[in-house]
């Protein structure tokens, strides 16, 4: 490889044997264990993850990626690759090695005639929904604007579009890939296709994506949304309604749900739908989740997009401790409704949830053999999730999260989202993949034999 001309700003003493100035040669910026900026540099979005990388490497393009890799490579040193780090694991740090960090690779560029974009993996999601709604285009895009949109895409990738235009990763058209090896590959339809198949949903096993290729659709820049907020006394009748409604919903449909707790303590349950489409359809097509019931809040209007998008980020800001365990259900029948009442009601504080996103539609109509993300039969995640600050709650607040997730295991499909995956070992890995997993150990044979991207969901190869 061509010698490159060190313009890392280095911070603090290095190691030796880290010594980036003879050793690691980046235009991007080195940071070291030890060094000013270490603490704040090794942060990730769950403050409880609490991990010391021996060095992160800010990469500020695909050649420093190389470089990255190729280091890491002839030291052994474990590896964590990061580019949002909304891993609710943590999984892109690491103690002891090397997080070679994305996030200042954020380019994009959108052809708003073929409706594409090509974005660099720094971007997170709102920077990418920005870009794209300059031209009232948008792909599926998640649903916390400080996401990556690297690890999102890479896992499967759920959001409001889903429905109507399938998962973040049905939308891939093209990715720039560095290997293990240290080589550069454009994946495509054309070029590479196996590899990316095995990027649309089979996680970070691969390589480290450098850039994803998009294709986009044009919805405008405001969507119909209605949402209700129904007292706990209510939540039954509205979780059937709920249940019934969504399974039967059309394509444009996206409709949410969550037990919540206000300030005050009291319990409810949040019913939150937009429409993929014009006001006066979504009007009509929402209109029945605020005529059920009595609920003491409702809203239906035209709200833009964006800020539909960034509409959770209160909920899930940066540095608070979190944790949880999902599933997926194909209805809310009589007996989950009855687990998820009565576990959350035992919720440990006011910021605990219980989740119900909603999936189905085009994502179902996608078949299973045509991306690693096997799930297609579901209409629901469910999962609780647990948000705390104190370290002490640690113990009291995982243990609601698996408790009500227990609870609830026996009117689950068996299957689980790879992104919404914690450290659960290589059997739930097995139940995000399905029937899909042994050709992933395959392209995991062929493409990172030595298992070098180990650091994620995991695929363990057998060569």
């Amino acid at each position: 490889m061509e010698q490159r001309q060190a313009n890392n700003e280095v911070m603090g003493e290095p190691h030796s044997e880290l010594r980036p100035s003879s050793q690691l040669r980046l235009k991007g910026q080195v940071v070291l264990d030890g060094s000013a900026g270490y603490d704040e540099a090794r942060k990730v979005w769950n403050g409880a993850v609490d991990r010391r990388p021996a060095m992160i490497a800010y990469c500020a393009d695909t050649r420093d990626v190389v470089e990255a890799v190729t280091f890491a490579r002839s030291r052994t040193f474990p590896v964590a690759v990061r580019s949002g780090g909304h891993n609710v694991a943590g999984l892109s740090v690491c103690d002891g090695g090397m997080v070679i960090d994305l996030s200042r690779m954020k380019r994009i560029d959108v052809d708003p005639v073929r409706r594409t974009a090509r974005a660099e993996a720094g971007l997170d999601l709102g920077e990418f929904d920005r870009a794209t709604q300059a031209h009232g285009l948008a792909t599926t895009m998640g649903v916390n604007s400080d996401t990556g949109i690297a690890g999102l895409t890479l896992g499967g990738g759920f959001g409001k579009l889903g429905r109507k235009y399938g998962l973040t990763c049905d939308n891939l058209i093209a990715a720039e890939v560095v290997t293990a090896e240290g080589r550069v590959l454009r994946a495509s339809a054309t070029e590479h296709p196996d590899l990316l198949w095995g990027l649309r949903g089979g996680g970070g096993n691969f390589g480290i994506v450098t850039a994803f290729e998009y294709q986009l659709h044009a919805i405008g820049t405001s969507l119909p949304v209605a949402s209700t907020l129904y007292p706990y006394d209510q939540a039954r009748e509205a979780m059937q309604f709920y249940d019934e409604f969504a399974r039967n919903a059309a394509d444009e449909v996206n409709v949410d749900a969550a037990l919540v707790t206000l300030p005050s303590g009291d319990r409810f349950f949040n019913i939150s739908g937009c429409y993929v489409g014009s006001h006066h359809d979504g009007e009509r097509a929402l209109s029945p989740i605020v005529k059920f019931g009595s609920p003491v809040e409702t809203r239906l209007a035209t709200v833009p997009y964006l800020e539909i998008q960034s509409g959770g980020d209160a909920l899930f800001p940066r540095g608070r401790r979190y944790y949880w365990k999902a599933q997926f259900l194909r209805e809310i029948g009589a007996g989950a409704i009855d687990a998820l009442l009565d576990a959350y009601a035992r919720a440990p504080n006011t910021s605990s949830l219980l989740v119900l996103q909603h999936v189905g539609g085009a994502i179902a109509r996608v078949p299973v053999s045509s991306s690693p993300y096997a799930n297609r039969d579901a209409a629901f995640d469910c999962f609780p999730v647990a948000i705390w600050d104190d370290p002490a709650g640690d113990e009291a607040n995982m243990r609601w999260a698996r408790e009500l997730w227990s609870a609830v295991r026996p009117y689950s499909t068996g299957g689980v989202y790879a992104n919404n995956l914690g450290d659960e070992g290589e059997d739930r890995v097995r139940d995000a993949y399905g029937e899909n997993y042994a050709r992933l150990v395959a392209l995991k044979n062929k493409y990172d034999p030595t298992n070098f991207f180990r650091l994620n969901q995991n695929i363990k190869p057998t060569t």
